[in-house]
């Protein structure tokens, strides 16, 4: 386990080969932090990887050909140590590749890709997913960066906001054991601002599909704001714990989800899974741009 840091004079970035997880983004002009500490009261990481799964599958276990597999939630990559593959001064790659372990736990080969590349106050988060092998795989990816809310001292979280790039409404699936239930909840925005009410979370993760949002800010009390994340993935999730009233929120975006909680099918059957024939390589990333705040 090694930490590795790149600065481009505007912001500076940590990451944890651990999981490649980026673990600090700050602001070098005023020193601010913008990522949650991974302070295990309230939970114990800051932006894991979830692959070759997110979210959870149903009595923890899925089918390939008809037989069974184990996989906890999120995956296995983000407890994995990562090999760095390249280092610029601006931009850095991480490589994690199957093998005998991983192939027990889920039966394709697969080489995992993560890099960071700055430009201005921009992190552009980047995922390569490829199939080396000679036969079709199939794989759920996404992030799960959790950035501090409130940032600024002597506020609340419940002063806070959140702005989509959406008009109207945004409707979220209700999840019940960590899966997808039938039941679906709509939220009104104004101006494309949902507030973050002490109740927002109490159900779990917000879980948004089909396209709804693209483009998700973190809005200050001033109505400033003061981080956006942003991305094409079809699906994504807003989450923080569940009535611990925690210092963060997390804006994920995914390739790919949890199970619904009736599920009983094959994995590559899951709804939003991803499909690689041999030799592809899965290409997407997300972006996460800081400022604003005096």
């Amino acid at each position: 386990m090694a930490l590795f840091q790149i600065s481009n004079g505007e912001i500076t970035i940590q990451i944890d080969s651990m999981g490649a997880e980026l673990k600090s983004l700050k602001e070098v002009s005023s020193g601010r932090e913008y990522m949650w500490n991974a302070d295990p009261k309230y939970w114990k990481r800051t932006s894991p990887i979830l692959f070759p799964l997110v979210g959870a599958v149903r009595d923890g276990v899925y089918r390939v050909d008809g037989r069974t597999y184990p996989m906890g939630q999120h995956g296995f990559a983000r407890d994995a140590e990562f090999r760095l593959k390249s280092q610029t001064a601006h931009e850095i790659w991480f490589i994690l590749q199957s093998d005998g372990e991983t192939m027990k736990k889920f039966p394709y080969p697969f080489e995992l890709r993560l890099g960071y590349e700055l430009t201005g106050k921009t992190v552009v988060v980047k995922w390569r997913v490829k199939n080396p092998s000679g036969e079709t795989i199939w794989f759920s990816i996404g992030g799960h960066p959790a950035f501090l809310c409130p940032i600024l001292e002597g506020t609340r979280q419940s002063d806070y906001a959140l702005r989509f790039d959406a008009e109207g409404q945004i409707v979220a699936s209700v999840l019940e054991g960590g899966l997808v239930s039938g039941e679906k909840v709509t939220y009104r925005l104004k101006d494309g601002v949902l507030p973050v009410t002490e109740d927002l979370f109490d159900r779990d993760a917000l879980v948004i599909e089909h396209d709804q949002a693209h483009r998700v800010a973190l809005v200050a009390p001033d109505g400033t704001d003061y981080l956006t994340a942003a991305f094409d993935a079809p699906l994504f999730g807003i989450w923080s714990p569940p009535k611990k009233n925690a210092p963060f929120i997390c804006i994920e975006p995914w390739y790919g989800r949890c199970d619904r909680a009736d599920y009983a099918g094959e994995w590559k059957d899951r709804e939003w899974m991803q499909t690689l024939e041999a030799g592809e390589t899965f290409a997407a990333d997300y972006r996460i741009t800081v400022g604003g705040l005096a």
